[in-house]
């Protein structure tokens, strides 16, 4: 089916490093797994908060093949994938499709600027019809802020047309409300996610079907009545406004680091860089300050 039931809250899963530099994956599985506990429906794998485009095949198959012999269930995992060639693409997606992952976020190519959507359309058709029969559950992943790529609202039309059943959603990052606007009123029987926390509440009440968070791998309780009761949450939204004046993985395995006790969260892989200890005082002392606030 084309249309999800409800997406729900997936965890944007942050990626941990050992000292080496190797994925620690007894850690990233142990993470998804207290996820999933407070409350997120699934965990999304090699996304921008994972660090995906910094972790290389064989390293994603050794993951994703851990997680599948793990007591979580592949209904419960989505698969970043961003790749520029279209087989890379592909060949990805079936990775996933084929474990019986519940969908592949599937970022745009972005190496090549200024694609038009008729190059667009081409590419993704590319990934399609390599991937065959066994494309399914795609959602198209629209960041432009990180891809310098713009996913139409036209696009997302076209592609429905040509490959039905393929597209069951979009998960819109761009910060752009008016184009979210515009998203929902035109494909509201999709999973429309919305990617900025900030504007999650108001895309739900206008028919979104939750979203793949970043924030989602530390609050997950503050994002759940926002993501299944359109409720706003002014804390959630400073959170944001505060995560967003520093790099932004860093800062989010920063939180992680400090909510679980561990420092190795802190690692980030090259070319981003971990926080410096003053930055990372700076952004724990303030959102301590503020979810301590609100809960007296």
């Amino acid at each position: 089916m084309a249309k999800l039931d409800r997406f729900g809250l997936s965890a944007a899963l942050a990626t941990p490093f050992d000292a080496d530099m190797r994925i620690d994956i007894d850690a990233a599985i142990n993470h998804a797994r207290n996820c999933l506990e407070n409350g997120c429906s699934s965990v999304t794998l090699f996304g921008t908060t994972g660090e995906g485009s910094s972790i290389s095949n064989e390293e994603r198959s050794a993951m994703l093949g851990a997680f599948l012999k793990s007591d979580i269930a592949p209904e419960q995992i989505v698969v970043g994938v961003m790749a520029n060639s279209y087989i890379d693409a592909a060949l990805q997606s079936l990775e996933a499709l084929d474990a019986g992952c519940r969908n592949v976020l599937l970022a745009p190519p972005s190496y090549f600027k200024n694609i038009s959507d008729d190059g667009l359309f081409n590419w993704f058709s590319a990934v399609f019809a390599e991937i065959g029969s066994s494309a399914r559950g795609v959602i198209l992943y629209n960041i432009p802020s990180v891809t310098a790529v713009e996913i139409s609202v036209d696009l997302v039309s076209r592609l429905r047309e040509a490959f039905p059943g393929v597209i069951a959603g979009v998960k819109d990052s761009s910060g752009n409300w008016p184009f979210t606007e515009s998203l929902l009123a035109k494909h509201n029987d999709l999973a429309i996610l919305i990617g900025d926390e900030r504007g999650l509440a108001a895309g739900v009440r206008m028919g979104g079907q939750g979203a793949i968070s970043g924030l989602a791998n530390i609050y997950a309780h503050r994002l759940l009545p926002m993501v299944f009761e359109g409720r706003d949450d002014a804390d959630v939204v400073e959170a944001v406004n505060q995560i967003v004046a520093f790099p932004v993985i860093p800062a989010v395995k920063a939180l992680i680091a400090h909510q679980s006790g561990d420092e190795n969260w802190r690692r980030a892989r090259a070319p981003l860089r971990s926080l410096s200890d003053s930055d990372y005082g700076r952004l724990i002392s303030t959102l301590d300050r503020l979810f301590k606030s609100a809960a007296a």
